[in-house]
This record gives C-alpha cells, sequence and structure tokens, in this order.
C-alpha cells in the first residue's frame, strides 16, 4: 500500500501531494489520527484528506485507514515474501495482485521514454535495412526472450531467440553492424549474458539491455530500458519482475509497430490470422 501511494505520488494534486507524504513518513500515526488533527499536520483542508483517500481508490477516509491500519501491522506488501504458509487463497490473491499493480504504477512514474524512443527506432530500423533482431536471456529471463521473439517476428521481422549461452556466445559472434540484440536480465549480473553483449558490441551490433540499474549489464548495454523491483530470491521464483520484462517488451512492439506503418504491418498480421484458421475447432 505504501509503495502504492509512492508510485501515484507524481500525479496527485499538490495539496494531496502533502497528505501522501504525511501517511508515508509514519503511516501508524495516520491511521489513529482523526481528520481534523491530519488536515492540520498536512496544512491542506478536510476535504482535501478525504479528497487524497478517494484518489487512490478508496471509499474515504475510514476506508483507507482501515486498510493502513492492517497493511501496516502485518508489514507493507513487499514482494511476495509477504505470502505467509498459512494465507488463504483470497490472501495470496489480495498479496500478490496488489504487488504488482503497485509495481506497474511505480514503473509507469518512473520510467522515461527517451530510453524507449531510442531502443524502438534501433529495432525499427533494423527490420528497414533487412538486418537481425536477436532475445538473450537466460533462466526466466530465457522465457522473456522467447516470449518477445514471437511478438516481433509476427511484425515481419527477422529475428530469434536463445536461452543457452554456448549459442548466444556463437550467434552474437556472427552479427554485424546494422544488427540488434536484446538481452533480458532480472540481475544484469549473469556472465553469460554479460560475454554476449560484449561479443554483440564489438561486432558493431546495436544492444539493448532490460535490466536492473546500476547492473554491470546496464553498464555493458548502449540502450539501457531499466526494470528495477527488488524482488526476493529466498521462498519464490522472479514474479512481478518478470512481468515488469514482458511488459517492457510489450511497450517496444507496439512502438516498433508504430513506427513500421500499419500498411506494412496489417497485411502481415491479417494473412497470419487467416492462415491460422483452419487450426482452430469451429
Amino acid at each position: 500500500m505504501l509503495d502504492r501511494i509512492t508510485a501515484c505520488l507524481p500525479s496527485l494534486a499538490p495539496a494531496e501531494q502533502r497528505v501522501a507524504r504525511l501517511v508515508l513518513v509514519d503511516p501508524r500515526r495516520f491511521a489513529s489520527l482523526p481528520v481534523a488533527q491530519l488536515a492540520e499536520l498536512a496544512q491542506v483542508s478536510k476535504p482535501t484528506v478525504v479528497r487524497f483517500c478517494r484518489s487512490l481508490g478508496y471509499d474515504g477516509l475510514a476506508d483507507f485507514k482501515l486498510k493502513l491500519a492492517g497493511n501496516v501491522n502485518e508489514g507493507v506488501p513487499y514482494i511476495h515474501r509477504s505470502v505467509d504458509a498459512d494465507d488463504k487463497v483470497g490472501d495470496v490473491m489480495v498479496k500478490v495482485i496488489d504487488n504488482t499493480v503497485a509495481a506497474f504504477l511505480k514503473y509507469r512514474n518512473q520510467a522515461t521514454a527517451a530510453a524507449f524512443e531510442h531502443a524502438a527506432e534501433a529495432l525499427a530500423e533494423t527490420r528497414r535495412c533487412g538486418r537481425r533482431i536477436e532475445f538473450y536471456g537466460a533462466g526466466n529471463s530465457g522465457i522473456v526472450a522467447q516470449d518477445a521473439q514471437h511478438k516481433f517476428f509476427r511484425l515481419g521481422l527477422n529475428t530469434i531467440a536463445y536461452s543457452d549461452g554456448h549459442m548466444q556466445v556463437m550467434s552474437a559472434s556472427l552479427l554485424q553492424a546494422g544488427d540488434c540484440v536484446v538481452i533480458v536480465s532480472n540481475s544484469g549480473r549473469t556472465r553469460d549474458l554479460m560475454d554476449a553483449c560484449d561479443i554483440a558490441r564489438r561486432h558493431g551490433a546495436t544492444t539493448i539491455v532490460i535490466t536492473a540499474s546500476g547492473s554491470p549489464l546496464a553498464k555493458a548495454g548502449r540502450i539501457h530500458l531499466a526494470a528495477d523491483h527488488p524482488e526476493g530470491y529466498d521462498r519464490y521464483s522472479p514474479m512481478v519482475s518478470r512481468l515488469l520484462h514482458l511488459m517492457i517488451i510489450d511497450i517496444l512492439a507496439t512502438c516498433v509497430a508504430l513506427r513500421l506503418g500499419s500498411t506494412r504491418v496489417q497485411p502481415l498480421l491479417r494473412e497470419m490470422e487467416d492462415n491460422l484458421r483452419a487450426k482452430r475447432w469451429a
């Protein structure tokens, strides 16, 4: 809940931002104080406090304080480490969904369009020049790389995905100027992916990396699309980070499709749809 408030902070009105900061400074105290005292501390009117709660999707101050008190008592639903062994299915649903939504809202408010602009233009230019696009990932990120290849090849691009480290290094050795390689990594510290990135750059290919800020891979890539989420590794497989990576791929694919133009993309997609009809049960 606190992560969600932080993510929504830039989109709130200035007066509502003061209420939000009051919550973030001391959530337990906020949940216990009456509206008049909250308004005084935030230097806003009492209706503004209520508007702030409704801006976040709650019915009002009472509903917000009830959820806040429960959230603070159980700990911020941060990552899936908040899921306990004795949680009911309904509790798991709420925690997983809330954590994912909060991460997406935070990304929406923090992501910059400039990196996406450069990456989309590089990928579209690769298509115009008839060059190839390769997607690399390892483990869980390898599945994301395969999903990316599935999305981009439908746009008529020459694409392939590799999750094996040896294949990545060998394929990167064959890349040339004009080619693109998109490397997905949650940690940004996988040695095989680092090696493939370095080889691709030496051969003149454009390297686009989707990974954590400040990681070795983020520094090695030419274009960095940040995917920052402090996910735990102690109990569960990466969940939210994987969804963030898939969302970034979706944004890229949409931007590239728009650059290629509907006259080029739509006929391809229409023909694929027609050819697939015979494979569906009527």
